[in-house]
């Protein structure tokens, strides 16, 4: 069954990988020069940048708040933060949300790719990568961050 047959409708999400400075940029002042290609194609889209880290960050903040136990990815999303190699790796990813949601459907991802395509391997975008909710597509918590696991 295609995906077109298929009952289910996966959303998707479209995410960046941004080159030297720009990820600092998009960051600190998504106002720069440097960016301002970039924000003109995702302002067409209503759609924004949001780094992963920072979001990442954002879920543990707000797990600490609310209570860890209703944050199933809490135990992993901070093993995630710890690690200076995936910090690093995360401080230059950015996922690309539209109208707000993380996840939209194919239709815009479809869209916003088509115009971010030919800036990818450039100045500013290394990298370009779409996303789906489709859980086959999707890296699955380690056994180890499950609730009730056992930590090793």
């Amino acid at each position: 069954m295609t995906e077109q047959e298929s009952p289910v409708q996966w959303q998707y999400q479209l995410r960046v990988t941004l080159a030297g400075d720009a990820a600092r940029f998009a960051r600190e002042n998504r106002d720069h020069p440097r960016l301002a290609g970039l924000q003109r194609i995702l302002a067409r889209h209503d759609a924004a940048l949001m780094c992963q880290y920072d979001l990442f960050a954002g879920y543990c903040a707000e797990a600490e708040r609310e209570g860890i136990e209703h944050y199933p990815l809490y135990a992993w999303t901070r093993a995630v933060l710890a690690d200076p190699e995936k910090r690093e790796k995360h401080l230059v990813s950015f996922s690309i949300h539209v109208a707000g949601r993380e996840v939209y459907p194919r239709s815009a991802a479809d869209a916003i790719e088509a115009e971010l395509r030919p800036l990818a391997g450039g100045a500013v975008i290394n990298h370009l990568a779409r996303h789906d909710t489709n859980p086959a597509n999707n890296p699955q918590m380690p056994e180890r961050y499950r609730p009730g696991s056992t930590p090793r």
